[in-house]
């Protein structure tokens, strides 16, 4: 089952302080990156070349096995940070950037705001 992160306009974001609702869904995604292997997984696809990886890809970057892996990229596909693609006998994963963008504009100070 895949959570659905809200659809918030940037402009929006940054004039008025988020719902209920939507911090319990960002919470979500913001919680699958607090682990430090799905943040780097993320990072690794994001980083490889044309913006998708398989599990073989990214595998012997982590002294963990592949379903350990693939563990971790469930949890990012279900938080809506990643999609994946089955292609024969591999999966194929790649950031939604967008769900990405609506993570960093929730923390970006509001135009105008001092430090």
């Amino acid at each position: 089952m895949s959570i659905q992160l809200p659809v918030l306009c940037s402009s929006v974001r940054t004039r008025e302080p988020l719902t209920a609702g939507e911090a319990g869904e960002l919470a979500v995604a913001f919680k699958a990156l607090g682990d430090p292997v799905r943040l780097r997984l993320l990072s690794l696809i994001a980083a490889h070349d044309g913006g998708e990886a398989c599990v073989c890809d990214l595998a012997g970057a982590f002294e963990l096995s592949q379903p350990t892996i693939s563990h971790h990229l469930k949890v990012l596909r279900e938080a809506g940070l990643v999609t994946s693609e089955r292609r024969a006998t591999w999966v194929y994963y790649q950031v939604v950037p967008h769900r990405i963008a609506l993570l960093a504009d929730v923390l970006a100070p509001a135009a105008g705001a001092t430090t």
